[in-house]
């Protein structure tokens, strides 16, 4: 037998009742949990604040250690060792929900804020912006460091060189195009050292701007080696679309700004520096493809723990030069990462050796391994012992 509406309302009643009480507690939980967070970024922003004073404090120690050594040398802020095994002992100590990258890259925010109050760093890049070298030094050094974008590699050794800059990032090698050879040509004229090492993976977003008509894309911009590692994506989607190479993938992506037909390919760093959109994103052939880097400088730096040595051999023209060479890193159990050759120039038919290896200059058997080298060649000069690339 139904119920009559007066007998209902009893229970409709109770019903919004729990429905309202539902709604109440659920709206005091997130209450609680807002006061929580904001209690917590309470505390974070104290603490970044005591380790900002800190960094001041080293940087007022370390010009007083200075003073009282009576040197006119300048004081040395940047240490990559260090920066490395704070990095390390970040991801090492981790326990999520953050991933040990994503922390990582919070905490290298964090220490180039505190870097730039202990002195500003001024770093030059193979420019324009919005490229991935430019992204590379970002990556490096942070947000908070003052880069500096030049037209050629070249460019970028000189301004180290005369200290318009502190440091430089520049291409050293790409997994799929191969070695930059302008980078290594670059070090046999120039006495900088070899101070750290970036590793970016390299994503390729397909880029329109704000004013572009997608159905009427006519022109697609990017450097010659994005539109290599785009090969087949633009087969598939833009196959009778012109492909036009530019000098830079930031190149690619600022004339987007005057052309309503066109369409780049650049990474990330494009799309905020020009303010332009992602029609697809990832769209590189490879998706393991990664460049290499290297920054420069003028110090040689301390062991980390995880380091690797790069050195420049010219050696003597004759048949087993190169055997030579490689038998003492394998005697002293040396293993070499990398090695590329080089014309000495000025010199024809003459060549020299660039080689990477594990461990630091100061590792016994790295010394030792080098110093066996020496009486087998004409020189071996050291371009710098390094930590290697954290993230």
């Amino acid at each position: 037998m139904s119920k009559s509406p007066a007998e209902q309302k009893p229970d409709n009643m109770t019903s919004v009742s729990t429905d309202v009480s539902g709604a109440a507690t659920d709206q005091q939980l997130l209450n609680q949990l807002r006061q929580d967070i904001d209690a917590v970024d309470n505390e974070i922003h104290k603490l970044i604040n005591n380790r900002a004073k800190l960094a001041q404090k080293v940087a007022v120690a370390k010009k007083e250690h200075l003073a009282e050594q009576k040197s006119d040398s300048h004081p040395i802020f940047y240490r990559p060792e260090r920066e490395a095994q704070v990095l390390k002992a970040v991801m090492a100590r981790n326990e999520g929900p953050i991933s040990d990258e994503k922390m990582a890259r919070l905490f290298r925010e964090i220490m180039s804020v505190c870097l730039d109050l202990e002195a500003p760093q001024r770093i030059a890049f193979l420019g324009p912006l919005g490229t991935f070298t430019h992204a590379a030094a970002l990556k490096h050094f942070g947000k908070a460091a003052d880069t500096m974008p030049l037209t050629t590699i070249t460019d970028v050794f000189r301004e180290v060189e005369a200290g318009t800059a502190m440091y430089g990032v520049v291409p050293v090698e790409n997994s799929s195009e191969g070695v930059v050879n302008h980078t290594l040509d670059g070090f046999l004229s120039s006495s900088l050292k070899i101070i750290g090492e970036v590793e970016l993976p390299i994503h390729q977003n397909f880029l329109v701007a704000e004013h572009t008509k997608i159905d009427s894309i006519s022109r697609i911009y990017s450097h010659q080696q994005s539109l290599a590692q785009c090969r087949h994506w633009l087969d598939v989607n833009y196959p009778s679309v012109e492909r036009v190479a530019v000098s830079s993938n930031g190149e690619a992506a600022r004339r987007l700004k005057n052309e309503w037909h066109s369409a780049a390919i650049a990474g990330d760093v494009a799309v905020a520096e020009y303010d332009l959109h992602k029609l697809y994103s990832n769209i590189e052939d490879n998706p393991s493809n990664t460049t290499r880097f290297l920054v420069i400088g003028h110090e040689a730096i301390a062991p980390s723990g995880q380091d690797k040595t790069s050195i420049v051999v010219s050696a003597h023209d004759k048949a087993g030069a190169l055997i030579e060479i490689l038998k003492p890193m394998s005697y002293h159990g040396v293993s070499m990462t990398s090695i590329e050759t080089r014309p000495e120039r000025p010199n024809k038919w003459a060549y020299v050796f660039f080689i990477d290896m594990e461990g630091h200059i100061d590792s016994p058997n790295v010394s030792a391994a080098i110093a066996d080298i020496r009486p087998l060649v004409k020189d071996v000069r050291i371009l710098g012992s390094y930590p290697k690339a954290v993230l």
